[in-house]
Order: structure tokens, then C-alpha cells, then sequence
């Protein structure tokens, strides 16, 4: 989800209405529904196990029940008109704890920059929300391998009146830049030399949109995914092709994942191997599809390459 930048210790990441039809104000009420429901059941999940590897697989085949934390971001984790939990992690979640003896997922809803804390106090068993794999956030949690692999993408005005390409020409250009709450973009328009103070940080991609749509911003940076959904329906902006970020000095593609404390190491196995026959067969695809990933987004890349950085 998108997928949010590195600092996972304070962050830990058009026109009102989503891509899938949802306007924002029902997504929200949506979340703050399921919200009520998790916290009606039980504040924390049971204390992590200090064995080796953990317990929670077990605890979660005795009780049926898994608890997502997702963060109400399209395509990754949200819920739909219908009020139903959706998105391609909670979908895979679905598939593989079903495989795994799990038959039932409960969302508990949170801001993206509350993900990985959220996770650390036990409020939820798993963070399933497409979290970018990075060297920051492998330092206080542990990933199955990614699921999936991104570029990143502008969102500009129509016909890219500056020529906005990448994040250098963000810098050369003097161009009002705006990207999400807790992005990883946040990360790699300083590193090309963009003044962080000058960032303007909005929730999400629906306001990015807003922003450039409005003039506040000249450019919003997100996932080439959610960049090019969210401006399907604007007769404003458009998206910008995608490309790869450079991370000193190198092009640098990103892969999200599952999360899990990092005592847990049973379950990210577990969880790993159901993945990698999954990616094999073909269903993990046949799952993330319909959520606008294409096969240019599957990826063999491990949790353990991305963590190095």
C-alpha cells in the first residue's frame, strides 16, 4: 500500500470517488464500521510466543480466525461499496490461510503509518495491506516474500505541460511535488535532491489527484498501480509512465508483502511456501488481476534481497 516509505517508526505509508466506483466518504464509513466490529470482539490478539518460531499458527488454527490490518488504500486492502473487505492482500490473504487451516479473516482498519505499531502492540496478527519491503522496515518486522513487484508513476495535468518524468526532472523543473502520507516516493524525490520541507503530503492518492486537478501541486508520485487507476475517470490529469527510482544512483524497483512480528518466523514459512506454490501455479496472478496488476508486476524477488536495500 502503497506503499509507504521507509519511516515505519513515525509513518511507519480524483473528484471524491475511487476507481472501483466507492466514493471516498463510503470507504471511510466502511472502515470505520469494520473498525467498531474488531474492537466490539477484542482489543489484542493473545501475546506472541517466545519459542522458536512462534505459536501464532497454531493459536490461529485453534481459533479460525486471522486479523488483517489493512489500511483503506485501493487496490491493496479497503472496503467496497458493499462494505465488504477486498483489495488483493486481504484476497490473498483469503486463499492462503484458507490453505493454511485458517478458514475465516477479520480487517482491522488503521492509518498506513500505523501499520507496523499496530502489529508490534498485537492489536493484529498480520499486516496485509501491500507494504513495501524495505531495509527500514526489516529492522522491526519480519516479510514473507513480496507478492508483487512496482514501479512509480506521476500523476500530472494533462498533456504533462512541464515534462515530468521522474524525479529529476521534479528537481531541475522547480516543480510543486506532492505524494502520500508515509510513501516511499518521499524517499527517493530527497534523494534526487528535493527539499523535504517543500513536500506537500497529502492522505492519499485520491487527494493527490485533487491536488494537481486544483493547481496546488504540479506533480503527485505514487505506485505506477494506483497512479493509473485513480485517474481513469479525470478529464484533468493523467498518469505519467512508469519508472524506476533511483537509489544511490541505481534504478530501484520495490515489492510489497505480507508483515508478521518478527518472533513469528513458523508463520511467515508457512505463509511462504503456500506463496511460492501459489506464484508457481498461476493463481496468485489469477488473484491480483482483477485489482489491475499485470504480469509485468509478478515477481520472483525474496523478502531477504529487499531488506538489503
Amino acid at each position: 500500500m502503497a506503499p509507504p516509505l521507509e519511516n515505519a517508526r513515525a509513518n511507519t505509508t480524483g473528484n471524491g470517488r475511487h476507481p472501483s466506483g466507492t466514493t471516498r466518504r463510503s470507504l471511510l464509513a466502511g472502515v470505520a464500521a469494520l473498525g467498531a466490529l474488531g474492537a466490539a470482539g477484542c482489543s489484542r490478539v493473545a501475546t506472541a510466543s517466545p519459542r522458536g518460531g512462534g505459536d501464532l499458527l497454531d493459536r490461529l488454527r485453534a481459533q479460525g480466525v486471522v486479523r488483517l490490518g489493512i489500511a483503506g488504500e485501493i487496490p491493496f486492502g479497503y472496503i467496497d461499496r458493499d462494505g465488504e473487505l477486498t483489495g488483493e492482500a486481504p484476497e490473498l490473504a483469503k486463499a492462503v490461510f484458507e490453505r493454511l487451516g485458517v478458514d475465516r479473516v477479520q480487517p482491522v482498519p488503521t492509518e498506513f503509518g500505523s501499520l507496523i505499531p499496530g502489529l508490534n502492540s498485537q492489536q493484529f496478527d498480520v499486516v496485509s495491506a501491500g507494504m513495501y519491503i524495505n531495509a527500514e522496515r526489516c529492522e522491526q518486522v519480519i516479510f514473507a516474500d513480496p507478492d508483487y513487484q512496482m514501479l512509480d508513476a506521476f500523476i500530472v495535468r494533462k498533456g504533462n505541460p512541464k515534462g515530468l518524468h521522474d524525479y529529476r526532472d521534479v528537481v531541475a523543473k522547480k516543480a510543486r511535488f506532492a505524494t502520500g502520507t508515509g510513501y516511499a516516493e518521499i524517499r527517493y524525490a530527497v534523494e534526487a535532491g528535493y527539499e523535504e520541507s517543500e513536500i506537500l503530503v497529502v492522505p492519499d492518492q485520491v487527494a493527490g489527484l485533487n491536488a494537481v486537478e486544483a493547481g496546488r501541486a504540479d506533480v503527485f508520485a505514487g505506485t505506477a498501480l494506483t497512479v493509473r487507476e485513480v485517474v481513469k475517470k479525470s478529464a484533468e490529469a493523467e498518469s505519467t509512465r512508469p519508472f524506476a527510482p533511483l537509489v544511490k544512483g541505481k534504478p530501484h524497483v520495490d515489492g510489497g508483502g505480507f508483515a508478521f512480528r518478527s518472533p513469528e518466523t513458523k508463520l511467515r514459512d508457512a505463509f511462504n511456501v503456500e506463496l511460492r506454490r501459489m506464484k508457481e501455479s498461476g493463481e496468485l496472478f489469477r488473484i491480483l488481476r482483477p485489482f489491475g496488476f499485470t504480469k509485468a508486476e509478478m515477481t520472483d524477488m525474496t523478502a531477504k534481497e529487499l531488506c538489503r536495500g
